[in-house]
């Protein structure tokens, strides 16, 4: 599969890893020149590209750049693409979003908006980086499971596989609007758990109630 990267930061990095890891054709992107990315794609055994390149060339997009600059990007990029979206909410950092704030809607469900003609999935954004380079076991011995959300079932079904090839198990969610179950500061965001302790912690989610800050770094 040929898997581009739109975003060189942590999980950016380690999902680049873990494509090159499994035989995937992986190309790694960043908003500035593709020549800045030269060192780092080499050490991963990846190929370093600009963002329009990374689009137009693969199969499926991880999107993985700070929430708000998503909606710097041109709203045709993604095309026709499987992308997912890696992304969080931190007001913080990408300033105040009133229809987040407010539970009105969904980070997914904003991207969705933003690019109308790709397939949006929400996946690999309820983990921390450090946990995708050196995997952690609950405590039960399982594998950790990781959440994934999306209206399109076909598309859902392509990322679901990936996140399995990547050694992890894998919970359904539904859809785009049922992903805030797994976004910051709730029960299933970024705790190690296996499956069934996964699916424990999306039902405890309430949508008004934020554990936290920062209770889920180690």
């Amino acid at each position: 599969m040929k898997i581009g990267i739109i975003g060189a930061g942590n999980i950016g990095q380690a999902l680049a890893r873990l494509g090159i890891a499994h035989g995937h054709a992986v190309t790694l992107s960043n908003s500035r020149d593709p020549d800045t990315l030269a060192s780092l794609a080499e050490d991963i055994g990846c190929t370093p590209v600009a963002i329009d390149e990374a689009a137009r060339s693969s199969d499926i997009i991880i999107l993985t750049i700070p929430f708000a600059a998503v909606f710097t990007l041109d709203t045709s990029l993604l095309d026709g693409r499987i992308v997912v979206d890696t992304n969080n909410y931190y007001p913080e950092r990408d300033g105040n979003i009133a229809a987040l704030d407010d539970r009105a809607t969904t980070t997914s469900e904003m991207v969705a908006a933003h690019f109308g003609g790709a397939s949006i999935v929400k996946a690999f954004n309820a983990i921390l980086a450090a946990d995708l380079r050196e995997p952690i076991s609950p405590v039960s011995g399982h594998r950790r499971a990781l959440p994934v959300a999306g209206n399109d079932a076909a598309a859902k079904a392509v990322v679901a596989s990936l996140q399995s090839e990547f050694g992890f198990d894998v919970v359904d969610t539904g859809e785009l609007a049922d992903s805030w179950r797994f976004e910051r500061a709730k029960p299933a965001y970024c705790i190690p758990l296996d499956q069934e302790r996964l699916v424990v912690a999306l039902d405890k989610a309430e949508r008004d109630v934020e554990l936290p800050h920062g209770s889920w770094r180690r």
